[in-house]
């Protein structure tokens, strides 16, 4: 399996990316509230992607997904296609997922956020699935192991009574939107391909607040959970640096530091 080393030309071209996703998931923020559509979100950042960032969604027309962003709401687990009637209300939650090209390189960042007034389990499923995101970046170093990230939050995760996706996993990223590595999100640590400075890769783990099941719709996209319960997602582009990480995709919001 060959895995590709950024060189610096190109980690400067994956921050530019990376800034302009997160840069959009804080754009779009003031927009997702009661009574907007999934669909109107997706207009709205194809509009941004292509008219101010002068980028190009990477979703729409990737293996035929018809839209620009993923729109997961409540039980969907990933690849939610968004839709003008599918209409957001208080006390839903909707994980919305951008990956970006700019000058050939790609940058991929989600985060989960509350309509209205969220519940209490809720709140609980969407703060425990963003810790566990920190907690697998924060392992992430030269000499690390991949199982090291998986166990991370595999341990977080289910010490707090919730269950983690299997099917679904982060993955390399570059001038190839999905590349190796594979990057679980369980695991045992000290198993798996060795971390070297210059790669690049995505950890984004979906969390359910009941089991691991999934199951794939219809439309060959949309993942949902088997028994309907709520369900939350939280990503990141990461480098490995020669000393540790960075989060090529941090936003002003994150309570990590960017650069560990």
């Amino acid at each position: 399996m060959a895995i590709e080393l950024k060189t610096p030309e190109d980690i400067e071209k994956m921050r530019a990316v990376g800034r302009l996703a997160a840069v959009q998931l804080e754009m779009i923020e003031e927009y997702i509230k009661p009574g907007v559509s999934t669909g109107e979100l997706d207009r709205i950042c194809h509009n941004y992607t292509v008219d101010v960032q002068n980028a190009i969604p990477a979703p729409l027309n990737y293996h035929g997904f018809p839209k620009s962003i993923c729109a997961s709401v409540n039980h969907v687990v990933c690849h939610g296609i968004p839709s003008d009637e599918k209409i957001l209300k208080d006390g839903d939650i909707v994980n919305i997922d951008v990956t970006l090209i700019k000058d050939g390189f790609h940058g991929d960042t989600s985060k989960t956020f509350y309509i209205g007034k969220p519940s209490i389990l809720a709140k609980r499923l969407v703060s425990n699935c963003k810790e566990s995101l920190y907690r697998g970046i924060r392992v992430v170093r030269p000499g690390a192991q991949l199982g090291d990230i998986g166990s991370a939050i595999q341990t977080y995760v289910e010490k707090n009574r919730f269950s983690i996706v299997r099917e679904y996993c982060g993955h390399g990223i570059g001038k190839i939107f999905h590349d190796e590595p594979q990057v679980l999100h369980y695991g045992n640590p000290h198993t798996g391909i060795e971390l070297k400075a210059g790669m690049t890769f995505t950890i984004e783990p979906m969390i359910n607040a009941g089991k691991p099941g999934v199951r794939l719709l219809r439309d060959q996209w949309t993942v949902v959970t088997k028994d309907h319960k709520l369900t939350a997602q939280w990503e990141h582009t990461i480098l490995v640096t020669e000393t540790g990480y960075e989060i090529l995709t941090h936003r002003n919001d994150d309570t990590i530091e960017r650069c560990g």
